[in-house]
């Protein structure tokens, strides 16, 4: 019998390598404190091509706090010099946005959920019905949160950056214990642009195997090779921070991708995920105009019935009409039963 390959259902679209990769556009930050932003956000995504547009579900004091000491403080990288709450408060997307944005994605016909960071995020998104939760890596280790998520019985998917292989055991056990039926995992990289020599694709199909879960990339590099060569080793989601404008100054916005770019990973992801097809040695269908040219074996001197076939007879060339090249050592020394003229093909027919 068959292994049937894990799958899950997200707003009616089916997700895993039997289908074509489900692409999320992030938002994340990228609505830099305008509602219209957020909203033409939307509108692109739909536009590129993506299956789900999300969010991010949090206010300051829930995912962090208010707090100047040297723990609270970010040293390094894009945001150095700031604090977690600062950072968090310029980011955040109002509570209050969350209703008309679904209603707009909905509106559209493009499925909308959002990552929540508390308990009262996934209240919040409950009362939109959103139809499936994404746990951020960061909260990959809050098993209270990944289980209060999975007791709404919705799809789930978690990122995986910053996670060993058994804290990724674990989110799986408690995502499962919290009821859980469908669930997905995301191979990230929490680098913020991440380099693509991070990535290891090569553990993606290990992930599948050892975990048995829908497996994805979340993809934190910038441009899409990344994302594209994640789709031959079996990545089925491809998460990307989606931007309308990569110099708008927004705290996510110089790793995020723009419009046209979400198109091309759109059409290209699915263009990788159709060439890998199946296992298939036959001819396929775009070959069958071109089997006469291939070589096939020719009279190049006209003879007459009952002469003998030598090397000086018959040639391998194009096109193929002829019997095939490795006829070529059985046919020498047989006759021909009738006038050959040259430039013909060698045929079972013209043989005594």
């Amino acid at each position: 019998m068959t292994k049937t390959s894990p799958s899950i259902t997200i707003n009616g679209r089916a997700i895993g390598v039997d289908y074509s990769p489900y692409v999320i556009a992030e938002l994340s930050a990228n609505h830099n404190g305008k509602l219209d932003v957020a909203m033409a956000i939307i509108d692109e995504a739909k536009r590129a091509g993506a299956d789900a547009v999300k969010l991010q579900t949090y206010r300051p004091d829930t995912i962090t706090l208010d707090c100047n000491d040297d723990d609270f403080q970010i040293h390094g990288g894009l945001w150095d010099g700031r604090t977690l709450y600062e950072l968090y408060q310029e980011a955040h997307m109002p509570w209050e946005w969350h209703k008309p944005l679904f209603e707009h994605a909905r509106k559209l016909g493009l499925t909308i959920f959002s990552s929540p960071f508390d308990n009262t995020a996934i209240d919040l998104l409950e009362d939109l019905n959103a139809p499936a939760y994404k746990i951020a890596s960061f909260e990959a280790v809050d098993h209270a949160l990944i289980k209060y998520a999975a007791s709404t019985g919705k799809p789930m998917i978690i990122s995986t950056g910053m996670a060993d292989d058994e804290e990724i055991a674990e989110a799986i056990e408690a995502a499962r214990s919290g009821g859980c039926r469908e669930l997905a995992i995301l191979h990230c990289v929490s680098g913020y642009p991440a380099p693509a020599q991070d990535y290891n694709l090569r553990t993606i199909p290990d992930m599948i195997s050892r975990f048995g879960c829908v497996t994805g990339l979340s993809d934190h590099t910038l441009d899409n090779t990344t994302a594209i060569a994640s789709v031959v080793l079996g990545a089925s989601i491809i998460e990307k921070h989606f931007t309308l404008d990569r110099s708008g100054g927004g705290p996510d916005d110089s790793f995020s991708l723009e419009p046209v770019e979400m198109a091309a990973l759109c059409r290209d992801s699915k263009t990788a995920w159709e060439a890998l097809g199946r296992i298939d040695y036959g001819r396929k269908s775009s070959e069958l105009g071109n089997v006469k040219f291939r070589r096939s074996l020719y009279f190049v001197r006209d003879m007459e019935a009952g002469e003998t076939i030598t090397t000086e007879h018959v040639r391998s060339v194009r096109p193929g009409f002829g019997l095939p090249p490795k006829m070529l050592e059985i046919i020498i020394g047989k006759t021909v039963n009738r006038d050959i003229r040259k430039n013909t093909p060698v045929t079972d027919e013209a043989l005594a």
